[in-house]
C-alpha cells in the first residue's frame, strides 16, 4: 500500500532527512524553521538518534560538523539571522570537507525583518555567505514532495562529495501542506560516504585522488589525521605552502565542477513551443505555472525553467533551454539576485526582465500575467 501523508514542508524535510539516514540534529529555534527542530526532537530518539538544542546558531553548526566527523549523518535548520551566524562554521565545514546539511527557511529581511513572511533574499548568501573561494551545492524545492526528495538528495550529495549542502526553502513551502507519498525503504537511493581501505598508518584524509574525493575515516576508528581550518596538506596538518594550498582548493572545486551532470537538478514546463520563458525557483515556480496556464488560454506561448539546484548555477543548460526564446522574465521574491546570473550566462543578446517582490508578499500569478502582457 502506498504511504500517503498530508505533510507540511518542514515535516517533509525531517521525514526526508531520516529516510536519508540523519541520526543527529543540532539547532536553535527560529521562525519559520522551528518545526524542523521540533519534529526532529520527537522522531530522532525513536530511532536511536540524537537531538540537541544548542545555545545559539554558531554552536549548533559546530555541533553538526563535530557529529559528521564521527561518521554520523547530521543536519541543522535555521532562518535568515541564524543563517548569517552559521556562515563562519559553514566555511570551516567546506575546508575540512565535513558532510552535513544546512536547511535555511528564508524569511523577509535583512536583520530580523518580517519573521513570518516569505522571501528569496538569501540566494546569493547561500553561495557567497562564507568568506574565501569555495564551491557550494544549494538545492531549492518548490513543493512539499520535492522538499522530501531534495532533502534526500542533499544528504546524498553531502556524503558523496564530502561537502556541506544547503537546502534553501522559503516560508511558503515550509508551511504549505500537501499530500505526498513516502517512498518505501530502498526506493530512493541513499548514499553513504566513501571510507578508507588502506592501512591505518598510511591514511591521508585529504589525499588528491583521481575523483578528487578522498575517503573519509571517522574520528575514533584509529585513523590518525589532523583537522584544521587552516590550509593543510594531505594529512591535514597546517601548511604555509602556496603550492599545497592551491592544490587543496583546486581539488575541492574540481570534486563539484567535474560532477555537474549528477548535481544539477531542474525542471521545465510547457517549454517546447515557448516564445517567452519564465525562470524561477522555490515556491514562486508554482505561481509561474498557474500564470502560464492562463496565458496559454490567450495563445501566449510561455514556458517555465524551474531551477532546483540553484548553485552551482546551470549555465550550459540555461543556454540550451533559452536558445530559441525571444523574451525572458526572471521571477523571484527579492530585488533581483538570480537575474544577474541569467544575464551573466546569456549576455547582452537577450531581452531579460525581472518580476520582483520583496515586501513579504508572494508574487501572484496575476502579477506575472500582467508583467508578461505589458511586453507582449
Amino acid at each position: 500500500m502506498q504511504r500517503l501523508k498530508l505533510l507540511q514542508g518542514n515535516e517533509a524535510c525531517v521525514q526526508g532527512a531520516i529516510y536519508a539516514g540523519m541520526r543527529f540534529f543540532a539547532g536553535y529555534p527560529i521562525t519559520p524553521s522551528t518545526e524542523i527542530a521540533e519534529i526532529s526532537s520527537l522522531m530522532l530518539p525513536k530511532i536511536r538518534g540524537k537531538f540537541i538544542q544548542m545555545e545559539d546558531e554558531i554552536a549548533s553548526m559546530s555541533a553538526v560538523v563535530g557529529a559528521s566527523l564521527t561518521g554520523i549523518k547530521a543536519m541543522t535548520a535555521t532562518s535568515g539571522p541564524g543563517f548569517s551566524l552559521k556562515q563562519e562554521c559553514i566555511g570551516y565545514a567546506t575546508l575540512v570537507e565535513a558532510p552535513c546539511v544546512i536547511v535555511n527557511v528564508q524569511r523577509s529581511g535583512p536583520s530580523t525583518g518580517l519573521p513570518t513572511s516569505p522571501s528569496q533574499g538569501d540566494l546569493m548568501q547561500a553561495r557567497w555567505g562564507t568568506h574565501g573561494d569555495h564551491p557550494m551545492i544549494v538545492l531549492s524545492p518548490s513543493t512539499v514532495e520535492e522538499t522530501f526528495t531534495l532533502t534526500v538528495k542533499a544528504f546524498n550529495f553531502a556524503e558523496k562529495y564530502r561537502t556541506p549542502v544547503i537546502l534553501l526553502l522559503d516560508e511558503v513551502v515550509a508551511h504549505l501542506r500537501e499530500k505526498i507519498r513516502i517512498p518505501k525503504v530502498g526506493e530512493l537511493e541513499v548514499i553513504n560516504r566513501k571510507t578508507p581501505k588502506c592501512e591505518k598508518n598510511k591514511y591521508k584524509a585529504y589525499e588528491y585522488t583521481d575523483d578528487f574525493i578522498p575517503p573519509m575515516a571517522s574520528v575514533g576508528e584509529g585513523y590518525k589525521y589532523h583537522i584544521t581550518g587552516l590550509m593543510h596538506d594531505e594529512t591535514g596538518f597546517p601548511t604555509n605552502s602556496t603550492s599545497q594550498s592551491g592544490k587543496l582548493l583546486d581539488r575541492i572545486f574540481k570534486k563539484i565542477e567535474t560532477n555537474l551532470e549528477d548535481i544539477l537538478i531542474y525542471d521545465s514546463y510547457e517549454i517546447e513551443d515557448a516564445e517567452i520563458l519564465l525562470i524561477s525557483f522555490g515556491s514562486i515556480s508554482r505561481s509561474c505555472k498557474e500564470a502560464i496556464d492562463c496565458l496559454k488560454r490567450e495563445n501566449i506561448k510561455v514556458g517555465l525553467f524551474s531551477i532546483k539546484t540553484v548553485w552551482p548555477f546551470p549555465d550550459e543548460v540555461l543556454k540550451k533551454v533559452s536558445s530559441n526564446i525571444q523574451k525572458i522574465f526572471v521571477v523571484e521574491m527579492n530585488r533581483g539576485q538570480m537575474i544577474n546570473e541569467v544575464k551573466r550566462v546569456l549576455g547582452i543578446g537577450k531581452y531579460i526582465r525581472g518580476i520582483n517582490k520583496f515586501n513579504g508578499d508572494v508574487i501572484t500569478p496575476n502579477e506575472i500575467i500582467n508583467a508578461v502582457k505589458e511586453d507582449y
